[in-house]
């Protein structure tokens, strides 16, 4: 007589979080403001502003883009934010920096806007592989969002998942 196998993952409390699951939708990109420098190092106001004036800034319509600079040129403060101020009006979200460090605050702005609570009491796994790219900054983030809620937090998988925390 053979028994039933019993799928226990299934019918336990366990709950998965997969920060995949939040990835916000959108084509990412990089715009390397030393394309309007001069030899790609020094801006000059008047040429810059004519370049982002005459810019079709259409293209970026609900983009991330990330803004940076690919040399090792001095900019000034002003020169990202005029940048920004043309994009704004199309793009879903700017930052200055790494595509990285782009994702890094699409996630912590989308954790803050979750209600840990109905985590309270329960085991968690935060789940570990990604097809997306999610940053390493989204997992701690999450980790510690979810320390004061959660009965035990691991990570990986239900079949094969590390401990990191367990209330007392």
């Amino acid at each position: 007589m053979s028994e039933e196998i019993i799928n226990r993952v299934v019918n336990s409390k366990l709950v998965t979080f997969d920060l995949e699951d939040f990835y916000p939708s959108g084509t990412r990109i990089q715009f390397d403001i030393s394309q309007w420098m001069v030899e790609g190092i020094v801006l000059r106001e008047k040429e810059f502003r004519e370049k982002a004036s005459v810019h079709d800034w259409s293209q970026y319509k609900d983009c991330y883009v990330a803004l940076y600079c690919s040399t090792d040129a001095i900019i000034p403060g002003w020169a990202f934010l005029l940048i920004s101020l043309h994009l704004s009006p199309f793009a879903a979200k700017v930052s200055v920096g790494s595509l990285e460090e782009l994702e890094t605050i699409l996630f912590t702005e989308m954790l803050q806007g979750i209600d840990f609570y109905e985590y309270k009491d329960k085991p968690v796994i935060i789940k570990g592989c990604a097809h997306k790219p999610v940053p390493a900054n989204a997992y701690v983030l999450l980790a510690q969002k979810l320390q004061p809620f959660a009965k035990s937090i691991m990570y990986g998988e239900a079949c094969s998942s590390v401990p990191l925390f367990k209330r007392k």
